[in-house]
């Protein structure tokens, strides 16, 4: 038995409808309050450590840079500890934007050891847990899927400006937009595969396809409401192979409508227990530390195969007589 919990960055509680989107909202939802950084709106880089951690980000420390990209980057982390003494704001974000644009970078790839060294627990602690593409929870800086390498080379589809009115903007919108949904099937799948394989007692997916793909439909020209279907299409496949006792837990860090964040984020569940607790961000890892305690979720080892009476002569013949054997 499994607890699943799927990261939707940006899933917006205004947006979903049950009717048109069963597997957003699951058997139960409601809108949760989130946390606005110190540009004036919620900030996945920061948000997410939240969630797992269960702290503001005052407290476990990884905070945004001014302008919506990440200061704690590989290319910048040895000055980032003066850079708020020495840079001035719209210099940061001009920096932080250039990288975006311009670089290989990621700003959402703190290695794991970061908590530890900063005597900080997270969700994953003391259980058979597997972290898939959490932003800024990285188990192996090596360890890259088709999102990460996509979101590495969104320069090339996407411009980001914190001084224009929209600050993303994709030359081709369509082919952004698929490689958006791109990033969001990897995920998923992903996330099945590791329900699937019943070794985990928590198996914690991310995806930011539908964030990236709502910010370049800043003039609502439909592309975030096909995302909303298609992902609900994707995650009923995730939910349809939950077995008995397994539950899904789908968390957003907050909204996004006309191109920009939202101050509301979502929870939804198959277990009304789960979400009924959740009013915040900062209750997502208690939900879920306590649905693990209540419930065993120890990992069932899949059955042994045994072959059948015949000890497996009927197959044996069979590849004879095609020549296999």
């Amino acid at each position: 038995m499994t607890v699943v919990v799927l990261g939707l960055d940006a899933l917006d509680p205004d947006i979903v409808d049950p009717d048109v989107h069963p597997n957003l909202t699951l058997s139960h939802h409601r809108s949760i309050e989130t946390i606005d950084s110190a540009a004036g709106e919620p900030a996945t880089h920061e948000l997410w450590p939240t969630i797992i951690t269960g702290l503001p980000p005052a407290d476990h420390g990884l905070l945004l840079g001014q302008g919506g990209v990440g200061w704690e980057n590989p290319l910048l982390r040895h000055g980032s500890t003066v850079a708020d003494y020495v840079i001035p704001d719209g210099l940061q974000n001009r920096i932080g934007a250039w990288i975006l644009n311009n670089t290989e970078m990621d700003a959402f790839r703190t290695p794991a050891t970061y908590y530890e060294n900063n005597g900080l627990s997270t969700v994953f602690d003391g259980v058979e847990s597997v972290p898939i593409g959490v932003p800024n929870y990285v188990l192996d800086p090596d360890d890259e899927d088709r999102e990460h390498q996509l979101r590495q080379r969104l320069g090339e589809y996407m411009d980001f400006d914190p001084d224009a009115e929209h600050t993303h903007e994709a030359a081709d919108r369509g082919e952004f937009y698929e490689k958006c949904l791109e990033m969001v099937m990897v995920r998923i799948a992903r996330t099945r595969r590791a329900l699937r394989g019943h070794r985990h007692e928590l198996v914690f997916g991310y995806t930011s396809g539908l964030d990236l793909v709502g910010h370049i439909d800043y003039d609502g020209t439909g592309l975030q409401a096909r995302a909303y279907e298609e992902c609900n299409d994707f995650v009923g496949e995730l939910r349809a192979d939950l077995g008995p006792g397994d539950e899904l837990l789908i968390v957003s860090d907050h909204g996004l409508q006309d191109g920009m964040h939202t101050h509301e984020a979502m929870v939804a569940s198959t277990d009304g227990t789960l979400v009924e607790t959740i009013d915040s961000v900062t209750d997502v890892r208690d939900a879920i530390e306590a649905e693990l305690e209540r419930t065993d979720h120890t990992p069932a080892p899949r059955e042994r195969y045994e072959p059948g009476g015949d000890g497996g002569e009927a197959v044996r013949d069979q590849l004879e007589d095609l020549g296999y054997m």
